[in-house]
């Protein structure tokens, strides 16, 4: 569980990504995601306190695909690869107002629920059913693409966006600063370790992963993307629920690709990140 960015940029950062898979130069692995789900959590779109007309719109806007079946399609588009994905253009520069637009905020990459194409738009199921709102409602979609997961909440509080849409974790500390949409995915946290550790192999439920990270030695580096629920699970953050790991030294990362970049350059014993995109980034470092 997501300041204004430019094109180029964006575009500089997934050449630079694939560049560096391209330059591990061999077919095996370099690095793997532990199968088994460390935490339960929710997402939803989070709109401004108070907005409670969008909130509404939006419920039954989701209740409407999910109920004419619209909804499982981009699941499946984006999950299993089935259909065509579409592309939007990355909005820069300021918004000068939102009438007749619906304007998103979101953090990339964060596949599959957003991250940019080599054409340099945005896809992603969030995307996706921002498009399909904005068009159900006779709006222009408007997507900015956000350095940092935190400014999400920054940009929709001051009103410079309409809704975030970024993979974002309910939460009760959440909820009591801002309002959010039903929940359209359940998610959980994974940890991402090096190919050859073997320390998890054998674990198959949470508490087992846990007490291997519990026996590591203190000042382990574990890494995980800033303001996201990896982060707060592996510092700890009481209004979450989560106590932390006083043996992990936690390193902050722009994106999780950028912590597995740094596991695969022997920077981190691990990466703690959700689920889907988790599972995506492995693919794309391994090259696959």
């Amino acid at each position: 569980m997501k300041k204004i960015i430019s094109l180029a940029l964006a575009l500089v950062m997934l050449v630079c990504c694939f560049a560096f898979v391209a330059c591990n130069g061999d077919d095996e692995p370099k690095v793997k995601i532990i199968d088994v789900q460390l935490t339960q959590e929710e997402y939803a779109f989070v709109v401004k306190e108070g907005n409670t007309a969008l909130k509404q719109d939006m419920d039954a806007f989701l209740a409407e695909i999910k109920g004419n079946g619209e909804f499982q399609k981009l699941v499946d588009k984006y999950f299993k690869g089935e259909g065509e994905k579409v592309g939007y253009t990355v909005a820069s520069g300021n918004i000068s107002n939102t009438d007749n637009k619906f304007v998103v905020v979101t953090n990339c990459p964060f596949e599959p629920f957003e991250y940019l194409g080599s054409d340099g738009k945005i896809y992603g199921l969030d995307i996706e059913i921002a498009a399909a709102y904005a068009a159900s409602r006779n709006l222009e979609l408007v997507v900015k693409n956000l350095p940092e997961f935190d400014t999400i909440f920054t940009e929709v509080n001051a009103g410079y966006a309409d809704a975030g849409m970024a993979g974002i974790t309910v939460s009760a500390d959440r909820e009591a600063s801002y309002d959010f949409s039903n929940t359209y995915y359940n998610a959980s946290q994974k940890i991402i370790v090096a190919a050859d550790n073997t320390a998890f192999d054998a674990c198959t439920s949470a508490a087992e992963v846990e007490a291997v990270i519990t026996a590591l030695t203190a000042g382990t580096k574990v890494g995980f993307q800033t303001g996201t629920t990896g982060g707060m699970y592996v510092v700890g953050n009481e209004d979450w629920g989560y106590n932390g790991f006083a043996n992990l030294e936690g390193k902050g990362y722009a994106t999780a690709l950028d912590a597995v970049k740094d596991l695969v350059n022997g920077n981190l014993y691990a990466v703690v990140v959700d689920e889907a995109p988790g599972t995506a980034i492995v693919r794309v470092v391994n090259g696959k």
